[in-house]
């Protein structure tokens, strides 16, 4: 995948990455769990919780659960507005952006995954909303 190469880039955001833009959320998920696990009371804790968070949110929506994944959502933004952007090569202003409107768009009802598809996140590169 164009922008997903390891080089510089810890493995297990890498394998986040390739995860969660294939629509395995769950396993994005799961993949850098083990990295927060490590982390969790560090400097990046709360980053990698976020992004847990993010993916946990389409989790939900995939089984159709929509207020858990709008909660989840809004609460991946409180852990990573703590950081600046970018932060692991990672957009994370537009991270937040995405969370809050997916969020906001949640509430209508509607197969959001079906209508808009996920996003895709590369390292080193802008979000668009």
């Amino acid at each position: 995948m164009e922008g997903i190469e390891a080089g510089e880039h810890d493995l297990h955001l890498v394998g986040y990455l390739r995860c969660f833009n294939t629509q395995q959320f769950y396993e994005a998920h799961d993949v850098l769990e083990a990295l927060w696990l490590k982390d969790r009371n560090g400097p990046d804790g709360d980053f990698f919780k976020g992004l847990i968070q993010f993916a946990g949110s389409f989790v939900h929506l995939q089984k159709r659960r929509i207020r858990p994944a709008k909660v989840l959502f809004l609460r991946s933004t409180t852990y990573l507005c703590k950081y600046p952007s970018p932060h692991y090569a990672l957009d994370v202003e537009g991270l937040i952006r995405i969370a809050k409107r997916w969020a906001e768009a949640a509430e209508s009802g509607t197969d959001l995954l079906a209508e808009w598809g996920s996003p895709q996140i590369e390292f080193h590169k802008k979000l668009t909303v």
